[in-house]
């Protein structure tokens, strides 16, 4: 048992009067004695569930990704010679369980326009159990749990797309999966995911989705005490990236030397004629069909969903100069057969 551990649970655990809050380097403590089984399963059960009541703060969850940033994978990226920053794409780990999601296909629309892209996550996760990223990556015929991290690297370098797989490239983080069907609740890590750059530096695009109102400004406050300046915020479908069709969506925009810094953006889909209704997740399989579908440029119910959200990053990232152009960019990209052939250029790649 850890002695410190314990009374980091006896600081958080004793309720509304008399509870307080860890100190930064204090939650960074406690998340290393987690990832390195440090701390016993009882107390890391304990931790978890009880921080999940508390809520965690700012600089709790700033402190959790130092640790994070010390021991897990880093992808370097100083040297990488694009046009664009990073973009990071936050993705709750636990996958989509409702509605299709065209995660893929934004990123695969970014990559091909010279915007590098890095996505993370795990196979199939309590507490949800929906469709992870990886499982429809490997239905697309691109396995990125094979790869070492330098594969990674090297596939980010080639391709300008890459994923850092938690099993195997951040082992730590991935025994303390198990937890979540113990305790039947997401823990902080699932926000803390959701923040994760896995990264060598804090110059990229953060891109975090969320559900609940108040994750955006626990997102705002803890990226800024990390560094992270250039940040996206979407509430979005299941928690995801995706832009929504069927009702407004709301984005947070950080933009760092300019004023103002952070922006509200309500963008209305049935101004540029994409409004619809969420598209059902029923099967993978049919699922997968539809994304290639929309690869192929040929009519799928996914395709207005993929111009909508495609258009939308392709000017958050700077590509177009307004949104109307992106919208119309993503649709030619997407018709031309550009999109499937980086997909194709990946996995020519990955395959070496």
């Amino acid at each position: 048992m850890s002695s410190i551990f314990r009374e980091y649970l006896q600081k958080i655990g004793s309720g509304v009067h008399t509870g307080q809050d860890l100190r930064r380097r204090e939650a960074a403590d406690a998340m290393k004695r987690m990832l390195l089984a440090e701390a016993t399963p009882a107390q890391i059960g304990a931790f978890l569930m009880v921080h999940r009541i508390k809520r965690p703060t700012p600089e709790e969850l700033a402190g959790m990704l130092d640790t994070y940033a010390e021991l897990g994978p880093q992808l370097v990226i100083h040297h990488l010679a694009f046009d664009y920053p990073v973009t990071v794409l936050g993705t709750p780990y636990d996958g989509r369980s409702r509605i299709a999601p065209v995660t893929i296909v934004t990123a695969l629309i970014l990559a091909t326009v010279g915007v590098p892209v890095v996505l993370h996550g795990g196979e199939t996760m309590p507490t949800k159990y929906g469709v992870p990223l990886i499982t429809l990556w490997q239905g697309l015929g691109v396995d990125f749990s094979r790869l070492s991290l330098q594969d990674s690297q090297t596939l980010l370098e080639k391709t300008g797309l890459t994923f850092v797989y938690v099993p195997t490239h951040f082992p730590q983080a991935h025994q303390l999966v198990p937890y979540r069907e113990q305790i039947g609740k997401r823990p902080p890590l699932a926000t803390l995911e959701l923040m994760w750059s896995p990264c060598s530096s804090s110059q990229v695009h953060m891109v975090s989705g969320f559900v609940h109102p108040p994750t955006e400004n626990l997102f705002r406050e803890t990226l800024k005490l990390r560094n992270f300046h250039h940040f996206t915020t979407v509430k979005g479908l299941e928690g995801s990236c995706d832009l929504p069709q069927s009702r407004t969506a709301i984005i947070g925009i950080n933009q760092p030397n300019h004023n103002p810094e952070w922006q509200r953006l309500h963008l209305h889909p049935q101004d540029y004629d994409l409004s619809g209704k969420d598209i059902p997740l029923e099967f993978t399989e049919q699922l997968l069909k539809q994304m290639q579908q929309v690869l192929k440029g040929e009519d799928s119910p996914l395709m207005y969903l993929a111009i909508y959200n495609g258009g939308f990053y392709l000017w958050r990232c700077g590509v177009c100069a307004d949104l109307s152009t992106g919208f119309d960019e993503a649709k030619t990209l997407l018709s031309s057969g550009r999109v499937k052939q980086k997909l194709q250029d990946i996995h020519d790649y990955h395959r070496y």
